[in-house]
């Protein structure tokens, strides 16, 4: 009886104290910091607490930055010219990463036979040995802190782009000149890099996207543009070290290289990456090679039921001539496309004029719009995966939506409406990435000695009127037809009956 009523006392002290607890935890809540007198931790240890600091408390040492307003104005890009000739651009941001980019007017367009496939093994040596790191060094480098580093090569451009948070953009900038600068070439390393750059090719040869469009540039150009990006086997086995060193000190020279970078401070990038850039060797007079659109037909048999087929034409001025650029963008999201869904038909709530034909017809797999554009000419067209029995009544509709681009009122204001908020969206939704940012910046400081806003670009869609979508395409399809077809290619029409599709209308 003893032992129960003592327990029963030690238990209304507990909850009495538990009381107490909750009240100094309620009036701590508010903001009201005072001494506690007692609670649950003090019946428990004997010991003597303090209620918890209000949320506003201001910590030692450590600064709040202040909040974003609703609105923020997008950043300007400042550009700084180097005495050699490089020009270092930049935006800020207030998040907290950044990313920094080495871009060099060079790539395929400026390989000759003997050095066919450097690009493309540039890029993958990107961030290999170089003269002051070893390769594992460079990688550890990039993992300690957190980075993402990667090269890409094109027709008329080499890119490295590094990413991280901001608080590393000086070792950023030394790891990537040292990379792009230094690279050491070592024998093992070049000969391991080849063997691995034979297999990635031999990968996007059976890639039929890939293969139609490196096939309308070497059947649809003469000159440059036709140089291949998926080069062969043996043009690849050529290279070596000497190739490649020498392409380097052909290309990469002052007046070709931009460095950019996106939510970084523009002074303090140019104090870190003068001293690294500024001794460049500077080469005037370095034109780029020129191409000439003739148009033409490949064809390339492969073991399939289905065939693959691509019918393109020439944007003549490429994407220097902005008007014409926008137009084509917005022709491109007016015609759309796409392909069957594994669980129903592609099409549904979608309004492009390529996505219906996917819907009505079973033998078509998929068909889409595409375009490739270069600094003064491109290509642009229609891609479409078909049943073999069924390809030429597949063409047939391809160039029926071609060609209707071309006829006054066959689009109407309301389909031009909904396509050029597409191409807007399309726009803004890449610049999200910080990379695709200095991407675009190195590619237009490049380009044009400047960065144009994006609010450029989006009021050139906006100008684009229902007489510039006929005006544009009539003259694109009135162009040269490239075509060009892979897999069961044996119901494929003549070159002569498609192409008089077009020069019919």
């Amino acid at each position: 009886m003893y032992r129960a009523v003592s327990g029963l006392g030690a238990l209304k002290r507990h909850r009495a104290d538990a009381q107490m607890m909750n009240i100094a935890i309620r009036s701590a809540s508010t903001g009201v910091a005072r001494s506690s007198s007692g609670g649950f931790w003090t019946w428990l240890t004997g010991a003597r607490s303090n209620a918890l600091p209000p949320p506003d408390f201001a910590l030692p040492g450590v600064t709040i930055p202040p909040s974003l307003p609703d609105l923020v104005e997008p950043s300007k890009t400042k550009i700084t010219t180097l005495s050699n000739g490089v020009k270092i651009a930049s935006e800020t941001s207030a998040g907290p990463s950044c990313s920094v980019g080495v871009y060099v007017d060079c790539g395929s367009v400026y390989e000759a036979p003997e050095t066919t496939g450097a690009s493309q093994l540039l890029k993958t040596m990107a961030f290999a040995t170089t003269t002051n790191r070893s390769e594992l060094r460079v990688v550890r480098e990039i993992e300690a802190i957190g980075g993402s580093a990667k090269a890409s090569a094109s027709r008329e451009m080499m890119s490295y782009t590094y990413g991280a948070l901001k608080t590393y953009m000086p070792e950023m900038v030394e790891v990537l000149i040292d990379c792009v600068r230094n690279p050491a070439f070592l024998d093992w390393e070049v000969k391991e890099q080849i063997l691995r750059l034979k297999a990635e090719l031999a990968k996007a040869s059976s890639n039929s996207e890939k293969l139609l469009l490196e096939a309308l540039h070497s059947t649809g150009y003469s000159g440059a543009l036709a140089n291949p990006l998926i080069a062969s086997e043996s043009s690849i086995s050529r290279l070596n070290t000497d190739v490649l060193e020498q392409f380097i000190a052909e290309n990469y020279t002052a007046s070709r290289i931009v460095l950019a970078a996106s939510g970084v401070d523009h002074d303090e990038l140019v104090s870190i990456a003068e001293p690294l850039l500024s001794d460049i060797p500077s080469v005037t007079g370095t034109t780029r090679p020129k191409s000439t659109y003739v148009g033409g037909e490949y064809r390339r048999t492969a073991d399939s039921l289905n065939t693959d087929v691509a019918l393109a034409f020439e944007v003549p001025g490429g994407w220097l001539k902005e008007k014409d650029f926008a137009t084509v963008s917005v022709l491109q999201t007016l015609l759309g496309g796409g392909g069957t869904f594994s669980w129903g038909r592609q099409g549904k709530g979608l309004h492009s004029r390529l996505n219906h034909l996917v819907t009505e017809f079973d033998q078509i797999k998929s068909i889409t719009a595409f375009k490739d554009v270069h600094s003064n000419t491109g290509i642009f067209g229609i891609h479409t995966s078909t049943d073999a029995s069924f390809v030429p009544k597949a063409i047939d509709l391809a160039a029926r939506e071609l060609t209707s681009l071309a006829t006054p009122g066959q689009v109407d204001q309301s389909q031009l409406d909904r396509a050029k908020a597409s191409a807007k969206s399309a726009i803004l939704a890449n610049l999200e990435s910080k990379a695709s940012l200095t991407e675009d910046m190195g590619r237009q400081v490049l380009a044009f000695g400047e960065r144009k806003p994006v609010e450029h670009l989006l009021k050139a869609v906006d100008g684009v009127t229902l007489k510039d979508v006929a005006t544009v395409a009539e003259k694109i399809i009135s162009s040269p037809l490239t075509m060009a077809s892979h897999g069961n290619v044996l119901n494929m029409p003549t070159y002569e009956s498609v192409s008089g599709k077009f020069s019919s209308k």
